[in-house]
């Protein structure tokens, strides 16, 4: 896996970088709207309401979170990008905001480069592979054996078409050969209760998603996208103990503000996310959801987010997936 992460007081020093953008007035002086593509619920939202509520403590403003679901994370990130670029809009943005949708859609409605500074990368999480408690296959290898036997019978779901965990069960497909039906949710939220409940059978979600359902045991997990095995989850294989070892899907959740944006308020929500990617609670609240901190400089983000995009180019035009 890659190694890769709103209320401080109303009168910041002068001397801060964040002031001079914004003339006698230090940034932040009025609430920040986050806005978060998905539903509440979920991975992404989780994530957002964690940092949102710690940025809010740093800079004595509310962080207001606005949830903007819909078509592939499109939505939201259409929306920000149109934002003022000042600093009181940002993106929770995602490997599908700016890696998958672009790709995935002919007219995403935005442009994941051109219309967004990138800020950082707040936590990284592998794919975890997990399966509704009745699902008679308990390995990669005998899901991959009832696929080709059964195709028609295993149906894997996601948040919707275009999102991370469909992209993840289009690529397991590609590297495996097997055939399985995609039934896309209004949601993470929706999926995980189809999925516990044994109406479907299959996700390939984020781990910072499913683990919390792993641990309590209402979804059965067959393998984990990291190097090797995680201490918390012991029991559940890598993909390569799995048998697929060229399977790699990561998520990462990030900051992206508008285009534009002065770059001494860019490096201020810099900075303030390092400070809280630091603290000894954010750093477990991670471990909990299986991710591992960011912290990345804008200027080094810019350039993953760059090659994260023309990578999934690729697989996205390889495995002939299109949204329209």
């Amino acid at each position: 896996m890659k190694p890769v992460w709103i209320v401080l007081c109303a009168c910041l020093p002068a001397a801060h970088p964040a002031a001079a953008a914004s003339g006698a007035e230090p940034y932040p002086s009025r609430p920040v709207r986050l806005i978060v593509p998905y539903p509440p619920g979920g991975g992404n939202d989780t994530l957002a309401r964690i940092f949102g509520q710690k940025l809010g403590e740093r800079w004595s403003q509310q962080v207001v979170i606005d949830n903007r679901p819909g078509a592939g994370t499109t939505i939201g990130a259409q929306l920000a990008a149109k934002a003022a670029a000042d600093g009181y809009t940002l993106l929770l943005s995602s490997i599908a905001t700016h890696a998958l949708a672009p790709a995935l859609y002919a007219k995403p409605g935005y442009d994941p480069i051109k219309d967004f500074t990138a800020v950082t990368i707040l936590a990284v999480a592998p794919t975890l592979c997990v399966a509704a408690p009745n699902f008679a296959p308990k390995t990669i290898k005998e899901l991959i054996a009832l696929a080709k036997a059964k195709p028609d019978d295993i149906r894997f779901v996601s948040g919707g078409n275009g999102t991370t965990p469909h992209i993840a069960g289009e690529v397991f497909k590609a590297v495996t050969g097997v055939q399985m039906t995609h039934v896309p949710y209004k949601g993470g939220g929706p999926a995980h209760v189809d999925l516990m409940a044994g109406r479907v059978q299959v996700m390939f979600d984020t781990a910072a998603s499913a683990s919390p359902h792993v641990r309590s045991g209402k979804m059965r997990a067959l393998a984990i996208g990291l190097p090797a095995r995680y201490p918390d989850l012991p029991e559940v294989p890598t993909f390569a103990e799995a048998g697929l070892p060229e399977y790699n899907v990561d998520s990462w959740y990030s900051l992206h503000a508008t285009a534009g944006t002065p770059k001494p308020i860019v490096e201020r929500i810099h900075q303030d996310i390092v400070s809280i990617l630091a603290a000894a609670d954010i750093r477990e609240r991670l471990r909990q959801l299986v991710s591992t901190p960011g912290g990345m400089a804008p200027g080094a983000f810019d350039r993953y987010v760059r090659t994260e995009h023309a990578r999934y180019e690729k697989i996205i035009k390889a495995t002939g997936i299109r949204i329209d």
